[in-house]
């Protein structure tokens, strides 16, 4: 009698016919609990792996490590990072779970790999929700103090950058260098009188290179005007003096076409910066998944067998 028992239970269990199918079969304690583990684990390390970033980064030439090597180092400790913190809380979602005694042996593995799915979903968008503006704090502080250094060397090189259109950092070199007189400068009262002060000047031959950059040429009337008060300035010859304005203009150009061909290298270099880091995301993202599922798995078994003794028969 107590054998015919026996194999009914077992036929019942294996059927999946038992008590506990008629439950829940998710633990949201359990995934809570795994998802809180798993959120507070990466964002730790995303705080240290930053701290590690920093130390690396030096503004000083040939020293911490180069852009490249900081690049990959990124992506492999946030691959780690989510490898880590989704095995922890996958692990910890399949190990507190509740036991189901009469469920076929794979109905829990599914169980409780949609438990460590769950639970990695579930610290996702914790991070994403709460946590994301404190990481980007951090990193935003991180990225002012690397564009402060960027500036300044930038700054300490002479690169020219564009302000406006046709208006420049470094306009006043080239205005200099129109206005520039040899040590033993000659007059001649036959040019036109020069402003009434030296700003006047200035900021009328600034706007006037600005002017032609702006609409792609200097115009004969405009070099004319501007050989004859580079000529007074300087004491020079008119034609010396309008020679002068046609060297300096082309170098004026050719700063500004350089300017905008940099920023748009650089512009792209962040495009391509920025879609690569968000496909290898996306990649870490799903390695989180796989490992939470899996550790899930580890975790039902080992919390079957630690706690409540081996798995019956059907398992």
């Amino acid at each position: 009698m107590t054998m015919e028992i026996s194999a009914a239970r077992r036929e019942t269990v294996a059927f999946g016919t038992g008590e506990d199918v008629n439950l829940s079969g998710v633990s949201w304690a359990a995934v809570l609990a795994g998802a809180a583990g798993a959120a507070a684990l990466s964002y730790a390390l995303v705080i240290l792996g930053f701290g590690l970033g920093l130390s690396s980064v030096s503004p000083w030439a040939a020293a911490g490590a180069s852009a490249t090597t900081i690049g990959v180092a990124t992506i492999l400790w946030l691959t780690l990072t989510q490898i880590a913190a989704s095995s922890l809380g996958g692990y910890i979602a399949g190990r507190l779970r509740v036991k189901w005694p009469t469920v076929h042996t794979d109905e829990v593995y599914f169980r409780d790999t949609a438990h460590g799915f769950l639970s990695w979903a579930v610290a996702s968008l914790l991070v994403a929700a709460f946590l994301a503006n404190a990481i980007a704090g951090v990193i935003g502080g991180g990225a002012k103090i690397a564009a402060t250094t960027a500036g300044t060397a930038a700054a300490a090189a002479g690169v020219v950058a564009t302000k406006a259109a046709g208006e420049l950092d470094a306009q006043g070199y080239f205005v200099d260098s129109l206005l520039r007189a040899p040590p033993a400068a000659a007059t001649d009262a036959s040019l036109p009188a020069p402003a009434s002060t030296d700003a006047q000047v200035r900021d009328e031959v600034g706007r006037i290179f600005a002017t032609s950059i702006a609409t792609g040429d200097l115009s004969a009337a405009d070099r004319a005007y501007l050989g004859q008060v580079v000529a007074r300035r300087a004491g020079i010859d008119p034609v010396q003096g309008e020679q002068r304005v046609n060297d300096v203009y082309v170098q004026f150009k050719q700063s500004v076409e350089n300017a905008k061909t940099n920023a748009k290298e650089a512009a792209d270099t962040a495009r391509k910066a920025s879609a690569g880091i968000a496909i290898w995301l996306f990649i870490s993202l799903l390695c989180g998944a796989f490992f939470a599922s899996l550790s899930a798995t580890i975790g039902g078994r080992h919390r079957d067998v630690f706690v409540h003794g081996p798995r019956t028969a059907h398992r």
